[in-house]
């Protein structure tokens, strides 16, 4: 019986570690790797072109989408995105042929997906399954945004409502998202935070900085050339000169 070669892709030691183990439970999976980060997925893939790929969606520099995109149709394997995004996400797959989990997932979850993307390796479908899986992805990153973002805390998810959240600040590959006297942690480069949220709602003011827009009370012009915003509860964020044009965007200009 030829095995179905799998791949494991995800930055969380511990998100591998499970998924492995329910893996090697499995006699018709042969595990040919793991990968902790996007670039060195996409060079697996092209390198030993698995039938079989769980990538995680969010991954700094390179996230799961662009591991997606950037490997050849001809090496592209059947994808199960692996994920903490909100319930959109689920919506998606259902309409096409690969399978979309949501963290946390137990075994009984996990070995559902695992069951149709065999069945879709066994299929050989070729093109079509790019197609498919094109489609997702387009979907997936398509101009609809979450209303709230799930934010891990300890051994829990904490459920951010976007319209509370005042201003997003970089940490790193974290954003930190600033909501009244609290502060969250969510897993994501502000870049590709950004690309997700409503540009008529948030506005990248620095390299470091997204704010709310209905946040912003006041708006005053420096010297240089940049901005000065005052939000509604007295923070103050400074806007560089370079980001003038998104503040004209959104009417704060």
């Amino acid at each position: 019986m030829k095995k179905i070669r799998t791949l494991i892709v995800d930055d969380e030691l511990l998100a591998r570690d499970r998924m492995r183990q329910l893996l090697q439970t499995e006699a018709e999976i042969e595990i040919i790797g793991e990968c902790s980060d996007g670039r060195t997925a996409v060079t697996t893939i092209q390198e030993q072109s698995p039938d079989l790929v769980f990538l995680d969606v969010q991954m700094p520099e390179l996230d799961g989408f662009g591991v997606a995109e950037a490997v050849g149709a001809g090496t592209k394997p059947v994808i199960v995105f692996v994920t903490a995004h909100d319930k959109f996400a689920l919506r998606a797959f259902e309409v096409h042929a690969v399978d979309y989990l949501l963290k946390p997932f137990d075994r009984e979850r996990f070995q559902k997906a695992l069951r149709r993307a065999v069945e879709r390796v066994k299929q050989s479908e070729g093109s079509a399954i790019v197609e498919r899986q094109a489609a997702l992805i387009a979907e997936l990153k398509s101009p609809k945004t979450p209303e709230r973002l799930a934010v891990k805390s300890g051994g829990s998810v904490v459920w951010v409502r976007l319209d509370e959240i005042d201003w997003i600040g970089s940490a790193d590959n974290y954003a930190e998202l600033h909501v009244g006297a609290k502060s969250h942690l969510l897993r994501e480069t502000l870049g590709a935070l950004e690309s997700r949220l409503d540009p008529e709602k948030f506005v990248r003011i620095s390299r470091s900085i997204i704010v709310n827009v209905q946040r912003v009370k006041e708006l005053h012009r420096l010297f240089y050339g940049g901005y000065e915003l005052v939000l509604q509860d007295g923070t103050k964020l400074t806007s560089s000169r370079r980001y003038r044009d998104k503040l004209k965007q959104c009417g704060l200009d």
